[in-house]
């Protein structure tokens, strides 16, 4: 407070006092002068300006480098892969594939490729579209003397005038037409062989297969082997060999692993199963004979790798190829594979 004595002088001299004087008499009691007194940073439009726009130009600038090298890059790829359609034509002629693949130290004895149904494609010409690059590949198969063949279509949705597809089971359009895809595949297969072709088979998880055109019951093991008396009854395919292709859709990926666990659990709770006794090999003994065994090669034919919800626990040790910036079916990408893993060293750890 202040002291009574100035306060009386005050109040009493409050108009004789100068402003000086009366800043000296309240300033002891004023509180202390902060040390940094922050200044308010002044307005520059101008600058502002100029930064956004410094900021602009190196935003676009990066931009056109970047759209530059993308198409560099895809000219280059396009032009490569020119070429080896150029020098590498099959013809439809198995003797050409045969030759092609003479050289390589390995082939895969499970192969396995992911195509795509596009949204643009929906209806009878997509089906079409997919139904005719399963063929192609069948028949490089074929040709090449690979036995399996497994063929992954996420779809889960309708097929426009085919859309007889459950979309919680997410069956997959090449599942609902098994009996349509044996026929186009073995159509195939007579453009290229003639009228002698390999026995062929057409199965998937959980649904009657078709083996020559004929309903032969539940699928049996996707391993891809066949009894030898089944193949020699048809005496067309007496010496050309068996194909096998297995047909895959998204249900069959994780799914699957949900299904297997709840299984185990279930089990081991009703103690009809030790928690000791569930294994690795167990599970890929499972997982083997209720989809498929582990591929020894996966071709991506799309731009990018995306495996699309493929079976996880098959692709382990599977090696994988992918062709940068292709976008389709093409017998030159399948041939680039197949020497890819006649190079590939396999390090399998303890």
């Amino acid at each position: 407070m202040v002291a009574s004595k100035e306060t009386q002088i005050y109040r009493k001299d409050a108009d004789k006092l100068s402003v000086q004087e009366r800043e000296r008499l309240i300033k002891p009691y004023l509180p202390p002068k902060p040390l940094n007194v922050s200044k308010r940073p002044k307005s520059q439009p101008i600058r502002m300006f100029l930064r956004t726009q410094l900021h602009m130009l190196v935003f676009t600038l990066m931009h056109i480098l970047f759209s530059i090298y993308i198409r560099f890059r895809q000219f280059y790829h396009s032009l490569v892969d020119r070429i080896y359609a150029t020098l590498y034509y099959h013809h439809r002629a198995p003797e050409l594939i045969k030759q092609d693949v003479r050289g390589l130290d390995k082939l895969p004895q499970h192969l396995s490729v992911i195509l795509d149904l596009k949204e643009e494609e929906q209806g009878y010409a997509g089906l079409e579209k997919l139904l005719d690059d399963v063929a192609e590949v069948s028949a490089w198969c074929a040709s090449a003397a690979i036995p399996m063949l497994s063929v992954y279509e996420k779809t889960g949705k309708g097929c426009g005038a085919f859309g007889r597809l459950s979309a919680h089971r997410q069956q997959g359009v090449l599942k609902d037409h098994m009996q349509r895809s044996h026929r186009v595949v073995s159509s195939k297969l007579h453009a290229y062989f003639g009228r002698r072709i390999p026995s062929l088979q057409i199965q998937a998880p959980h649904v009657p297969s078709f083996l020559n055109g004929d309903e032969s019951g539940p699928s049996p093991s996707s391993t891809g082997e066949m009894d030898p008396l089944t193949l020699s009854d048809d005496p067309l395919n007496c010496g050309i060999g068996h194909l096998s292709i297995l047909l895959l859709s998204a249900e069959d990926g994780r799914a699957t692993l949900v299904d297997l666990t709840k299984t185990l659990t279930e089990m081991s709770q009703r103690h009809k199963l030790s928690p000791e006794d569930v294994s690795l090999d167990l599970i890929d003994a499972e997982i083997s004979e209720s989809v498929m065994a582990e591929p020894d090669l996966l071709i991506l034919f799309g731009p990018y790798v995306e495996l699309q919800g493929y079976p996880p626990w098959q692709v382990r040790l599977t090696e994988i190829y992918h062709s940068q910036d292709n976008n389709g079916v093409g017998y030159q990408v399948f041939l680039r594979a197949l020497y890819n893993f006649a190079k590939a060293s396999m390090k399998f750890g303890r």
